[in-house]
């Protein structure tokens, strides 16, 4: 990259600017001058040009008088028929810089306070030199002196004067390809980083030329318009705002030919985006409007960054609100009575039926078995026969076992 101490080290800082954006929004450094503006001459350098005018008041009325004036590709003019031939400049004014007044037998009209006027309209440059000339009749009274603010010259009535006017500076007297001697530079300091290490983003010349530096989307984000130079609208432009972007920028204007050498600085800080508030519009019966206080005046402009602020809304209360609460409440302490009275109902009715089913099962006569008699007397028989188990397969066994079965017995209930 381009060190931004290649420019003019001699550039007069005018203005130093904090700028603040919101992440991911455009950010534009403001560099504006109309001493930039580029026209080309199309008239024959009819851009500079010197003027002489006197200020007199010797009929009794003070009045302004504009003498002559002469352009640097042209012929000197002058405006009153009375000073044809009496008054003239150099023809060469415009080459060594001498734009004197010779004035030729001087009368008590020609007093007054007289000003050379240099104007380049291409530089917008405007030079005043001013004269006081008095007459005398008397050769011993003419002199020259400064009175604090202007010289003054006391000339002898019908003699020649010359009312000095000399500006040597190279606008005056020279003529440039103006286009080659206009450029705008645009530098950036990350944080941290001295100005004889700051990177260089964006030259551009009068003649169109234009010199991008630096990655491509860096190039891509930052940018001027390509009216720059008839505008005079240098601003850098940029686009989605990153947190790398913080730094210093340096906007440097160069106008070698009208000598004028500027430089602008731009502190830049990304900020993150503030959150919308939804505004709510309570509404209910009998209720006042919520009144929001304010401590602060709120900015319209969208792209001025806010802080975080704080609102404070105070919503009045009324006895319907006070009823509405209690309503809700009552109305839960009911529902838990009438759970409550369920449960108690559910739990007396299996009780009850807990008590009717004991009732019955001792209600019941008791059976006792020693009432029942059996004759056992038949039973001796099968006591004394001794029973064989040695047999040779289960169906035999079965036949036996059918075999020793015991009779049936009748059982007299009534007895």
């Amino acid at each position: 990259s381009v060190p931004a101490d290649a420019s003019n080290p001699d550039s007069v800082v005018v203005s130093v600017l904090n700028i603040s954006a919101t992440l991911g929004s455009q950010a534009v450094l403001p560099c504006k001058s109309y001493r930039m503006v580029w026209t080309q001459d199309r008239l024959n350098d009819r851009q500079r040009v010197v003027h002489w005018d006197v200020y007199s008041n010797h009929y009794g009325d003070s009045k302004m008088e504009r003498l002559c004036d002469m352009y640097s590709a042209g012929d000197q003019r002058v405006y009153s028929s009375y000073n044809q031939g009496r008054i003239l400049m150099p023809q060469n004014a415009f080459t060594d810089g001498n734009f004197s007044l010779v004035i030729k037998d001087v009368a008590e009209s020609d007093e007054g306070i007289y000003s050379c006027n240099l104007h380049h309209h291409y530089c917008h440059l405007y030079e005043t030199v001013k004269i006081q000339l008095a007459i005398t009749k008397k050769a011993e009274d003419t002199s020259h002196y400064w009175d604090g603010e202007k010289p003054v010259i006391v000339a002898l009535q019908g003699s020649t004067v010359m009312l000095p006017c000399v500006n040597h500076n190279h606008i005056w007297t020279e003529r440039h390809s103006e286009e080659e001697q206009q450029v705008v530079h645009w530098d950036r300091q990350p944080p941290g980083v001295p100005h004889d290490r700051a990177d260089r983003l964006i030259d551009l010349y009068a003649s169109g030329e234009r010199r991008s530096y630096g990655p491509l989307f860096i190039r891509q984000k930052m940018n001027i318009t390509d009216t720059a130079f008839a505008l005079g609208d240098f601003s850098l432009r940029i686009s989605q705002l990153e947190s790398a972007d913080e730094g210093t920028y340096s906007c440097h204007l160069h106008h070698h030919y009208c000598g004028l050498h500027e430089r602008r600085i731009y502190q830049v800080f990304v900020t993150e985006p503030v959150r919308e508030k939804k505004v709510v519009n309570l509404t209910t019966h009998n209720i006042a409007p919520a009144i929001a206080c304010f401590p602060f005046s709120l900015p319209s402009d969208p792209n001025v960054v806010r802080g975080h602020n704080v609102i404070n809304v105070i919503i009045p209360e009324s006895r319907v609100h006070f009823f509405q609460q209690l309503g809700y409440i009552l109305a839960t302490l009911l529902l838990f009575v009438v759970l409550l009275i369920i449960v108690v109902l559910i739990t007396r009715k299996r009780r009850q039926r807990g008590y009717e089913y004991n009732v019955k099962k001792y209600g019941e006569k008791d059976v006792n078995l020693k009432e029942f008699t059996v004759d056992t007397t038949d039973l001796t028989q099968y006591k004394s026969e001794d029973i064989r188990l040695d047999y040779k397969n289960n169906i035999l066994k079965e036949k036996a076992e059918q075999a020793r079965s015991f009779p049936a017995k009748n059982i007299d209930l009534d007895k």
